[in-house]
C-alpha cells in the first residue's frame, strides 16, 4: 500500500490528531465557557466533564452511543422529557419519565 510510518516529535500533542482531538473538545465544550477559579474548580469541573463524556455525550463513530454504552429508553405512553443537568449546567442529558 505504500504506508510509511512518521514518527512524531516528543512532548508536541498538536502532531498527535488523537491528543489534538481530545484537548480541542475539552477546550470547546468545557473550558471555554467557565471562569475558572482556582486549581480545584478545574480538577472538579474537568473531572464532572470526563464524567459527561464517557458516559452520557453521543458520539458519530459509535453510532450515537456513548462511550461507556447506555441502553436506549422506550418511550412511555405517558410521560415527557425531562432534563438532567451535567458539568454544572453546561451540558444535558434528557431521558424519559413516566407521567405520575
Amino acid at each position: 500500500m505504500g504506508i510509511e510510518e512518521v514518527k512524531i516529535t516528543a512532548q508536541s500533542p498538536w502532531q498527535n490528531p488523537y491528543c489534538e482531538r481530545v484537548i480541542g473538545s475539552i477546550r470547546k465544550d468545557c473550558v471555554n465557557h467557565l471562569v475558572v477559579l482556582n486549581e480545584d474548580h478545574l480538577k472538579r469541573k474537568l473531572s464532572e466533564y470526563f464524567k459527561y463524556y464517557h458516559e452520557d455525550r453521543t458520539h458519530l463513530g459509535l453510532d450515537k452511543d456513548s462511550p461507556l454504552g447506555r441502553p436506549v429508553q422506550e418511550k412511555p405512553e405517558t410521560g415527557k422529557v425531562i432534563a438532567l443537568p451535567r458539568v454544572g449546567g453546561l451540558h444535558h442529558r434528557y431521558e424519559w419519565r413516566k407521567a405520575a
